[in-house]
């Protein structure tokens, strides 16, 4: 058996007992850590392919070690031109093992709710009203009111606006 799973922004083959090397995870040496972002499971002649993840489907793995990778050397020459560059970088891993792969049954992570932009929460609050209802009910209000409302809602440089301005910044 085995799966395609996403770990750290890459996608791994992994069997069972297989040790993995992966970008570095936040994650304590010698902690347990479950990946459900598992795109692909197979199992002999039973292959189940996921839209894009499978549910359920949970990869468990143990961190044995954080450490650096080999030594990459960046070279840079521009020849005649006297411009050499030499910059070196390790990239920093985690070294994990599979553990278990489950087909069904796992339970999904609690995800952290994301913040919502402030854009999108002004076009929440603004009224149910449709696009053109809202238009026809601005046109009924005065210059000045609208101005005021603009105010009210942070909108700069209304002075020299028309009505017609107004609505459209208003809606």
């Amino acid at each position: 058996m085995y799966a395609i799973v996403e770990i750290a922004g890459q996608q791994f083959k992994v069997v069972k007992d297989q040790r993995v090397f992966v970008n570095r995870l936040q994650t304590e040496e010698g902690k347990q850590i479950a990946f459900d972002n598992v795109l692909l499971l197979a199992d002999g002649d039973n292959v189940t392919v996921g839209a894009p993840a499978i549910d359920g489907a949970q990869v468990g793995a143990k961190v044995l070690k954080h450490l650096k990778g080999d030594k990459v050397i960046v070279f840079k020459k521009k020849r005649r031109k006297g411009y050499r560059v030499k910059n070196g970088h390790r990239q920093s891993l985690s070294e994990i093992v599979i553990e278990s792969i489950v087909a069904s049954g796992a339970k999904k992570a609690d995800k952290v709710e994301k913040a919502t932009p402030a854009k999108k929460l002004e076009t929440e609050n603004k009224t149910a009203l449709p696009k053109a209802e809202l238009t026809q009910d601005l046109t009924s209000l005065t210059v000045a009111e609208l101005k005021e409302m603009a105010k009210a809602k942070g909108i700069e440089g209304i002075s020299g606006m028309k009505k017609a301005d107004l609505i459209a910044a208003l809606s």
